[in-house]
């Protein structure tokens, strides 16, 4: 397994990182299959696990702890707060009150005593970047966490964190996190040259869409709605009656041809294609089964030529998410009509 440096924090980091999401409720409720994936990517190489306090709300954190005793100092441990936590409104968020509870909480969970990334899951239009960064920054200060980073922040944002802690004498964000795959482009345009002109290192998730880049989606009768799962809860992100959604199956016909004619799967294809990325540190997996790690493994060296990538290129033009709900972030300006209309 390659290794990265991850921007400036001088840590070593494995080019395919562990995503815990489906760790428990939300994913697998075997916690001894999880504890075998979790033993299965440190064999194989990959030293970076990054989960959340809300996935599962709280389980995944805590399988992860059972998984990481007894070798703790080998595994770079990284977790996320923000998403809601409880019945109350301060249960959650970005503020000072939360993040302070939400470390301690996370600690616990994970039976450690530091936490060497620590990133807030989301922007919080509520809390002042001001104050989150005094509270991480005290927070590092304390020895509990190593490093910060945040998720799926838009470029500006990444911008006024970065002048925000340079002006107010805070620690600075080191990582990003945001989705990106062949479908989902738009980081491109700006939050990744971005991170990279601020020296951040990039952990992107999501390589395979959601499931549209799994291989398991080849026509329009292939995705039931009606069925569970994913394309059940997040139906206007599969339902291929929309155009947005019909616009990817096409684009996955297109890359399944692509992948067989370069001797590729086509979920090997869709990672090799983030990986080559300049910009991009680590790639996030997040197998539910030992299963899907054993396949993803497969195909950790699989590299792709200047033709297939300027091919991919002609399917889905860079910068472009063909829905964009993939973004997975609306900005409070668009999601809030009132802020859009003079009264």
């Amino acid at each position: 397994m390659k290794r990265r440096t991850l921007g400036g924090t001088g840590i070593s980091v494995s080019e395919y990182a562990l995503g815990a999401m489906m760790f428990g409720a939300w994913g697998n409720n075997d916690h001894d299959e999880s504890l075998r994936i979790v033993d299965r990517a440190l064999d194989a190489g990959i030293n970076v696990i990054d989960t959340a306090d809300v996935y599962s709300q709280g389980e995944s954190e805590e399988i992860v702890g059972k998984a990481i005793k007894g070798r703790r100092d080998d595994i770079v441990l990284a977790t996320k707060a923000h998403g809601s936590m409880g019945p109350d409104a301060n249960d959650g968020g970005n503020s000072r009150r939360w993040i302070t509870r939400a470390v301690e909480n996370s600690l616990r969970r994970l039976g450690t005593d530091h936490i060497d990334l620590f990133q807030i899951h989301r922007p919080d239009p509520a809390t002042d970047i001001d104050e989150t960064l005094s509270v991480l920054s005290d927070l590092v200060r304390a020895g509990k966490l190593r490093a910060i980073g945040h998720s799926t922040f838009p470029a500006e944002q990444i911008v006024e964190a970065q002048w925000t802690a340079e002006r107010r004498g805070h620690l600075r964000f080191r990582t990003e996190q945001p989705p990106y795959s062949i479908l989902a482009r738009g980081v491109e345009a700006a939050v990744l040259p971005t991170a990279q002109r601020y020296g951040m290192g990039v952990l992107t998730w999501g390589p395979l869409s959601a499931g549209w880049l799994s291989g398991k989606y080849g026509k329009a009768s292939d995705i039931d709605l009606k069925a569970g799962g994913r394309a059940a809860l997040e139906q206007h992100k599969f339902d291929p009656a929309l155009p947005e959604n019909a616009r990817k199956l096409e684009a996955v016909g297109k890359l399944s041809q692509l992948a067989e004619e370069a001797g590729l799967k086509l979920p090997h294809l869709a990672m090799a294609f983030v990986r080559s990325h300049p910009a991009v540190t680590s790639l996030i997996i997040g197998p539910r089964t030992l299963a899907q790690l054993e396949s993803t493994l497969e195909g950790v060296d699989a590299e792709l030529s200047e033709d297939v990538l300027d091919r991919i290129d002609e399917i889905v033009p860079p910068g472009t998410d063909l829905n964009p709900a993939d973004s997975y972030y609306v900005p409070p300006s668009l999601a809030d009509k009132s802020l859009r209309r003079r009264r």
